[in-house]
């Protein structure tokens, strides 16, 4: 079958079903171009908290289909392929977030949305990384706060907000393939862009860049700048959004090497059949769930 008529099958069937199709940025191209929204983690949180649809679709990874779940407690969240899980979530089991509260039981607990469902019952405040700053600027300085999974974030945060951070010694392996050596070539062949990148790249990355800013950011940043080139610094699907909203504009990716193969999982086939059977539904368990719910109000409200 096409690749153009599956994804007219897909989008009929949705529509049969009265499914929303949610997207995230880094996701394959085609899967983005069926979805009734595409964003990044804030947006499609606040889009599925937001939903009137009983069934959502979700193309992300599994903590962004839990976060789903969570906000809209109600409705059906689908994830077309269960094995589309994340390795930074994966780094800060629900135990070891115990024990650290423990060692600082005065701390307030800030987890960033790229983690567990129980990681997040156990934490004061959810953030995203484009309103990480925000939430953490928001909170008493005389509070102690632990950061966690993501260390290149939490740097990145105490950096601007000149406050120490308890941070957890995270970190998304797709964002550290971006090395400065790789900065620095693709400064040396487009001497001419301007360089965008996102928070969870290393310290080294960040130095060399003239904006660091969410996914969420980078199109406000494209937007409201008129360089003809731009050297992108994130995952490389989200290139497919940006030449879409920016066709004038030439990109670049820092290097091939920064594709996530868990946000390449979803194809085409997965949601039809996942639409079709109402199959791989996301269940968090009540209490988890309740939990977890008052740490991304809070953000939520924030933003």
């Amino acid at each position: 079958m096409s690749e153009a008529l599956l994804a007219r099958r897909v989008k009929d069937l949705a529509r049969q079903r009265g499914a929303l199709i949610l997207a995230h940025n880094y996701q394959l191209g085609e899967v983005q171009d069926v979805a009734d929204f595409v964003g990044d983690s804030l947006e499609l949180a606040q889009k599925a908290a937001q939903a009137a649809a009983d069934l959502i679709l979700f193309c992300g990874v599994h903590f962004m289909a839990e976060t789903a779940k969570i906000v809209n407690p109600d409705a059906v969240v689908l994830e077309p392929d269960v094995r589309a899980g994340c390795p930074l979530a994966d780094m800060l089991p629900v135990e070891d977030l115990c024990r650290l509260k423990k060692q600082y039981p005065e701390a307030l607990v800030v987890t960033y949305i790229n983690s567990s469902a129980e990681v997040k019952a156990q934490s004061d405040y959810c953030c995203t990384s484009g309103n990480a700053l925000k939430v953490v600027a928001s909170l008493d300085p005389q509070r102690q706060i632990i950061f966690v999974p993501d260390a290149s974030l939490g740097e990145y945060v105490s950096e601007r907000l000149g406050r120490d951070l308890i941070l957890w010694q995270g970190y998304c392996p797709t964002h550290h393939r971006i090395t400065p050596e790789d900065m620095r070539e693709a400064r040396r062949l487009h001497p001419k862009a301007a360089v965008v990148v996102h928070p969870e790249c290393t310290s080294g990355v960040r130095a060399l860049a003239d904006e660091v800013t969410s996914t969420s950011g980078i199109i406000r940043y494209l937007a409201k700048t008129d360089y003809e080139e731009y050297i992108i610094g994130t995952e490389n699907g989200m290139l497919h959004r940006l030449q879409q909203q920016f066709p004038e504009k030439k990109l670049h990716y820092v290097t091939t090497l920064a594709v996530c193969p868990n946000m390449k999982l979803n194809t085409l086939e997965k949601m039809l059949w996942s639409l079709e059977d109402t199959k791989y539904e996301v269940i968090v368990p009540e209490e988890t769930a309740r939990k977890a719910r008052l740490a991304l109000e809070r953000m939520l409200q924030l933003v």
